[in-house]
């Protein structure tokens, strides 16, 4: 859908920016995070396929925290080397705002972050940074918790589930998202987390299914 049909709905700070990096239409997950409350400070969980357009859900959910709601976001990823490339990323797309990463020293409070407009971190980092007490995190307004059916993961889960659980009980009034792309139980993780349920099937590319055997592949109608 064209963008220019939601200019009612997305903060006029954040609709200048798109405009600037050249976006003209919303994919469905996108539309439809709009819709259910996004820019509303709503809870969401967003579960559609690689490649769908889920990563700008969370960064309209965090541009919104920062020019609109005046207030910080987190984006929680599972793993270290993804919080580098998504602090490489958002700092070439968004060089106005102040996009810190922090996911080494677990005994560190990480006193600079607190400069920083979104901070992108591991659920360990960010446990840490609950446990020090860090003061920026009271002016945390939207999470973004990405790949986050590890919440079923033996190693990653439980942390993570503290870590939402701790936000929830002391932030009252912060806003979750959640993104995945392979999670079997949408509708009671969406109960859990208090949130619109998006989902969606489109992807950019359709996928086949097929079978190969002897250098033939018969794809499946």
């Amino acid at each position: 859908m064209k963008i220019s049909e939601f200019k009612d709905k997305i903060p006029g700070k954040v609709y200048e920016l798109l405009e600037r990096r050249g976006f003209e239409e919303l994919r469905p997950s996108q539309w439809k995070s709009v819709k259910a409350g996004l820019f509303e400070d709503k809870n969401l969980l967003v579960c559609t396929p690689t490649a769908s357009g889920k990563t700008l859900v969370a960064e309209l959910a965090f541009l919104n925290a920062v020019l609109h709601d005046k207030g910080k976001a987190v984006y929680i990823v599972p793993l270290k080397a993804l919080a580098s490339e998504k602090h490489k990323q958002f700092k070439k797309d968004y060089p106005n705002l102040k996009i810190g990463v922090s996911s080494g020293d677990l005994d560190s409070e990480d006193a600079y972050l607190a400069n920083n407009d979104v901070i992108i971190t591991t659920s360990e980092k960010f446990d840490s940074l609950l446990r020090h007490k860090a003061p920026w995190i009271k002016k945390l307004k939207t999470v973004v918790v990405d790949e986050i059916h590890l919440l079923n993961d033996d190693s990653r889960g439980p942390t993570l589930e503290i870590v939402i659980t701790i936000l929830r009980k002391e932030l009252k009034d912060i806003q979750f998202i959640g993104l995945s792309a392979t999670i079997g139980n949408a509708e009671e993780l969406a109960e859990w987390l208090d949130a619109e349920l998006i989902m969606d099937t489109w992807r950019p590319v359709k996928l086949k299914k097929g079978v190969y055997f002897e250098g033939n592949i018969d794809f499946k109608e």
